[in-house]
């Protein structure tokens, strides 16, 4: 069975035993969490059922892995001509890895 699920407002496309890696959740590893945002699911026969704009009752189960951090993303900024004014910055995203476990159609 698979889903599509919402989380840090994106969207995934998941089947059971999935790895994603989601927007910080402020979850321990090696706890398990339920994301109740589905908004599709396909059943094994191929029957999709959409959501407007969560199908009811369906639930995506997963465990979480590890909180990590992500690969730093450089925002560089420079002034034209006469200005000689340079910006550099870095950011690294807090990241979660979770493993899905079920997905359970209401």
């Amino acid at each position: 069975m698979r889903a599509v699920m919402k989380t840090g407002g994106k969207q995934y496309k998941v089947t059971a035993g999935d790895e994603l890696e989601v927007e910080k959740l402020e979850v321990e590893a090696g706890q398990s969490i339920r994301f109740e945002e589905v908004l599709m699911v396909i059943g094994e026969d191929g029957a999709v059922t959409v959501g407007a704009p969560h199908v009811e009752g369906a639930v995506v189960e997963a465990e979480v892995i590890e909180q990590f951090r992500g690969p730093k993303t450089i925002s560089f900024k420079r002034r034209r001509r006469k200005h000689s004014s340079a910006r550099r910055k870095g950011h690294r995203q807090n990241l979660t890895r979770v493993r899905v476990t079920n997905v359970v159609a209401g």
